[in-house]
């Protein structure tokens, strides 16, 4: 079973049919829509702000989702794929949009709809990643922009899969 702990009054909290890795960790203030997965060795900490994270989203193995005190919340919409190792902290990010391995996206940041993160990519302080593109590089900059097949096949798809995939797992 996942470790779950309240902090500072704070239980995480969780929508229908999520599934949780039995080594995730999920602490505080945390808020998890239906139909999302957390993987292996995710750590979610929101003991120094609040996470909120949408509906059918995958938090894939290894990745850290956290915040800043008394600065920046972490919000993620619905739709959302997060690729195995990254980070995300104290951003924005919107529906429909997928991460790559290994990104980090840092505070105050803001990942528009129907957008993808390229792997390996850092996102700094502050950026504006427009909807419909693809960001790359470190610093990642916009690199092309996406036709409505890439964005169904690359953003929603993805997460649909992962709700399939989570369900191996359920007993």
């Amino acid at each position: 079973m996942a470790l779950i702990k309240k902090v500072k009054g704070f239980t995480p909290t969780f929508g229908k049919d999520v599934y949780l890795a039995e080594n995730a960790t999920i602490l505080g203030d945390v808020r998890i829509g239906d139909y999302s997965s957390i993987w292996f060795q995710v750590v979610i900490r929101g003991d120094v702000n609040s996470i909120i994270i949408g509906e059918k989203v995958n938090i894939q193995d290894g990745s850290i989702i956290h915040c800043t005190y008394n600065k920046s919340i972490t919000q993620i919409g619905n739709n959302v794929s997060i690729g195995h190792n990254s980070i995300i902290h104290g951003c924005t990010i919107k529906d429909n949009v997928l991460i790559g391995m290994g990104s980090i996206i840092m505070d105050k940041s803001v990942i528009e709809k129907n957008s993808i993160i390229a792997a390996g990519s850092v996102i700094l302080e502050d950026t504006i990643v427009e909807s419909g593109t693809i960001f790359a590089g470190v610093p990642a900059r916009k690199v092309k922009e996406l036709n409505k097949s890439q964005i169904n096949k690359l953003t929603t798809g993805i997460s649909e899969d992962y709700v399939t995939y989570s369900s191996w797992f359920k007993d």
